[in-house]
């Protein structure tokens, strides 16, 4: 099945068929990119509640968003923050639409997050709040579990898998082997983990606008890569992105806040998934045929390779003893693909040929092979990926009930809500919503999806 997309109006008349009493009176498309995995848009209702309406574009993200909504269910009564869980749900072709209240905030910059007590603290807290979930929430919810070995035996497997396409430096490849191969760095106790943990999918509100460290995370969005794992998976962007002093600030409040202590290596292993993230992102761009993006992740990879060539292995990464036999297979391999672009791409494609034609391939983390980099600025406010931001085009459109009618004839069948439990429909307070300008619009539309 290929990509599907809704206008604005459509998503509109999916949301009243979805939430019983939701009647809209206006509605707000959100820009996304072409390659994004859903279309957004904010629905305004008779009531003055706002709502956020997420339509899968293709049946891989409808079975993605599927998995992981009653974890969301089950874990909003325990986080002390927000999460999008949906008041209801309307079938469509790939899957299901769902909508959850508006949440106000704003998508966060680590690289701005200032040390010391206030937003780098509570970015702690909020993610030891994270790992501290009982496990076995995720498996009645029945997420990916991966213990230590499992986890690092998959990402040896991608190690091999990137190795292959001929794109990745054999002095890149087996620096992290190295890191793999050392199985003292790999003794930790698994935990419920985001996944993808980065600042477009934490919303944080300012009580002073002009001071930074007085926000705090209201809630925490994008959880469709959500499993059990190595707890260091969601500390990568802090890792890469904060300045040392803010991560030192994070890291106290977290082991502070943690029920378990953290094992002493977390750290070295957030370094080493924060660089396995370009790896990831090249298989997923591989597999999706995107020659394009093959190349300029080849590049950044060269730079990775270039900025981290003078790093010396400390004893946490000394090589083991049986490693190595893998690193000069991968030099023989890269000697004989060398300049072959597009076989490399292939080979890639190959690893995946369990997708069926026209499927989505997403790597493990939920990205689609896009990378993350925000268009540049033009003033001072915090960039958010031009994908996410509210599309100027598409302003907000007033409805009537002969527009809803309109837009409900247009759909390739009639919709039927879903039914939920009283349970399902209270699985999170209502947020209250405050009337955002256009500028915090683009802001808070980063993942309220």
């Amino acid at each position: 099945m290929g990509r599907v997309t809704r206008t604005a109006m459509q998503l509109a008349a999916l949301a009243s068929s979805a939430v019983p009493g939701l009647d809209p009176v206006s509605v707000r498309a959100v820009a996304t990119h072409p390659e994004s995995s859903y279309d957004v848009a904010f629905v305004t209702d008779a009531q003055h509640r706002e709502w956020v309406v997420r339509a899968p574009r293709t049946a891989a993200a409808g079975a993605q968003a599927d998995a992981v909504a009653p974890f969301l269910a089950l874990a909003a009564r325990r986080l002390p923050f927000s999460v999008p869980t949906a008041r209801g749900h309307v079938a469509v072709a790939e899957g299901r639409v769902g909508v959850h209240p508006y949440v106000a905030g704003r998508a966060l910059d680590l690289g701005s997050v200032p040390a010391g007590p206030g937003l780098a603290a509570d970015l702690g807290a909020v993610v030891a709040a994270v790992h501290d979930l009982d496990r076995g929430l995720a498996e009645e919810a029945g997420l990916p579990m991966y213990d230590a070995e499992a986890h690092r035996a998959r990402k040896l497997a991608d190690l091999d898998r990137a190795a292959a396409t001929g794109h990745v430096p054999t002095t890149l490849l087996a620096r992290w082997e190295r890191r793999l191969e050392n199985v003292s760095l790999w003794r930790f106790a698994p935990a419920t983990v985001h996944g993808s943990l980065e600042g477009r999918h934490l919303l944080v509100a300012f009580e002073d606008e002009e001071d930074a460290a007085t926000g705090r995370v209201r809630a925490v969005t994008g959880w469709e890569a959500a499993k059990v794992a190595d707890p260091a998976e969601d500390l990568a962007a802090l890792v890469a992105e904060c300045d040392p002093a803010t991560l030192e600030t994070v890291l106290e409040a977290y082991a502070h806040h943690r029920v378990e202590r953290p094992d002493p290596h977390l750290v070295a292993r957030a370094r080493l998934a924060a660089e396995m993230r370009l790896l990831s992102r090249l298989l997923a761009a591989g597999s999706a045929g995107r020659r394009d993006l093959v190349r300029a992740l080849a590049s950044e990879l060269r730079a990775l390779d270039e900025r981290t060539a003078d790093e010396d292995d400390d004893e946490t990464t000394s090589p083991d003893p049986l490693a190595g036999g893998r690193a000069q297979r991968w030099a023989a391999e890269h000697q004989a693909t060398a300049g072959a672009t597009v076989a490399g791409t292939a080979t890639v494609a190959a690893t995946m040929a369990d997708a069926e034609p026209g499927e989505e391939v997403r790597d493990e983390e939920g990205h689609d092979g896009e990378t993350d980099e925000p268009e540049p600025a033009d003033d001072d406010t915090v960039a958010v990926p031009a994908e996410h931001l509210l599309d100027d085009s598409a302003h907000t459109e007033v409805l009537s009930e002969a527009d809803l009618a309109q837009a409900r004839a247009s759909l390739p069948s009639r919709p039927e809500p879903e039914d939920h439990d009283a349970d399902d429909l209270g699985a999170t307070q209502p947020v209250a919503v405050t009337p955002v300008d256009e500028e915090d619009d683009g802001r808070a539309a980063d993942e309220q999806r």
